[in-house]
């Protein structure tokens, strides 16, 4: 268990008996929580970590059979749990790690009691009744242009995905994140992300949620966090004045306050 500490470099700051565990979203990394998680280090054990293909991960651990699903980087936040003998933890996801850590704490309930969703989305298409935000064709368009310019893919969606217009340096560095990231890898996690359907996991959920839902988020819009809301059996829904799909950067005191009061 010792090897997903160091696959995933993983650090452990603060003090407390809980921890709470930060997982990053697509393109990023765990400096996307750089004005999060260290206000929570006086109460707990807080715990950041690459997912593989990103930040400072070994980039030779990924295998695209395990991780040809979202169960495969579940695995390895439980194995991360594992390895640091985490009971009734705290995980905080971003994105697509929201989705990434209820199916975690659906197989291994022990290790979090409590999960905060960071505009989770459960499904990113359209089907019939469910508004997931895009078409098939969106999908599609997507993922060819990621696969044809993923670089200029980066530098135009980035600033749309962060919002915050009249703030540009933040999408700047959303788009300086996603182009760090392999393009291979980027192509295929994305493919998992946006094809992905996890609205069947949200019922067998035990723990308690937090769903953090951002104004004007073309990424995960408000319908989709009230469907994540309501299908949850124990659940918070709070609806932020930030804006965008990444509050954890634009609205750090905001996301800090409506976690704290949660946990």
């Amino acid at each position: 268990m010792t090897d997903a500490l160091q696959r995933h470099d993983v650090t452990v700051t603060g003090q407390g008996e809980r921890h709470m565990v930060f997982a990053h979203g697509f393109g990023c990394d765990r400096n996307m929580w750089r004005y999060v998680a260290p206000e929570f280090e006086a109460d707990f054990r807080v715990v950041l970590f690459d997912h593989v293909g990103a930040g400072t991960c070994d980039p030779t651990a990924y295998d695209p059979k395990k991780y040809g699903s979202l169960d495969g980087y579940a695995t390895d936040v439980i194995e991360i749990a594992e390895a640091l003998d985490i009971e009734n933890g705290v995980f905080v996801g971003h994105s697509v790690s929201a989705m990434i850590g209820v199916l975690a704490a659906n197989r291994a309930p022990r290790h979090f009691s409590q999960l905060v969703l960071v505009g989770p989305s459960p499904r990113y298409l359209n089907d019939e009744q469910y508004v997931g935000g895009f078409s098939r064709d969106d999908i599609d368009g997507l993922l060819e242009s990621l696969e044809s310019n993923y670089l200029g893919w980066s530098r135009q969606m980035a600033p749309a995905i962060m919002g915050n217009a009249d703030r540009p340096e933040l999408g700047e560095e959303l788009a300086n994140s996603f182009c760090r990231m392999d393009p291979g890898i980027a192509k295929r996690f994305a493919e998992v992300t946006f094809l992905s359907d996890n609205r069947a996991d949200l019922a067998r959920v035990q723990a308690r949620a937090l769903v953090l839902q951002c104004a004007d988020d073309i990424i995960a819009p408000e319908a989709v966090g009230r469907y994540v809301h309501a299908a949850l059996p124990n659940s918070e829904l709070v609806l932020m004045k930030a804006t965008g799909h990444c509050p954890n950067l634009s609205a750090p005191g905001e996301t800090i306050e409506a976690i704290r009061a949660f946990v």
